[in-house]
């Protein structure tokens, strides 16, 4: 039997919380622009750009592996600026059964955040818990913000 866990990162994001949606939503083949280092591509598998139904891929760099990732792109929610995509396929898949991961950006005292969950569980108690992965999604949205805001 697995563990199941949660992490969760808000990361301030100057350049604009619409910018960063936006790319998730309609543009996430340029995200490989903003942060080559760490995203080298992006596939469209079935449905339509920014719908929720959608099946895309990404081929990444995480702790010095380049690796895939196959998801369901499950809820868009334009209001709440949030995006959830479930694993399907990957090398994640190999250590957890289930994982979904969340996009949210709000805007608290005029601050832009950007907010990272991990919920998932893993195969077996040996599995650890990705927090290098959530090191990933921050150093991403660093990158991002880097690239639209020229700092």
């Amino acid at each position: 039997m697995g563990l199941t866990g949660k992490l969760v990162a808000a990361i301030e994001f100057k350049a604009g919380g619409d910018v960063y949606h936006e790319m998730f939503r309609h543009k996430p083949h340029h995200i490989s622009i903003a942060s080559p280092a760490r995203v080298h591509r992006f596939d469209l598998h079935e449905g339509e750009l920014g719908h929720a139904g959608s099946i895309i891929s990404w081929t990444y760099t995480h702790d010095g592996k380049q690796k895939i990732a196959k998801q369901l792109i499950q809820t868009i929610n334009e209001e709440k600026k949030l995006i959830e995509f479930k694993m399907l396929e990957g090398d994640l898949m190999e250590e957890y059964k289930d994982f979904l991961i969340t996009l949210h950006v709000e805007t608290k005292d005029n601050i832009d955040l950007v907010t990272w969950t991990l919920e998932y569980e893993t195969l077996n108690e040996d599995v650890g818990h990705p927090i290098s992965l959530l090191a990933f999604f921050i150093e991403l949205t660093k990158d991002i913000e880097t690239h639209h805001a020229g700092n």
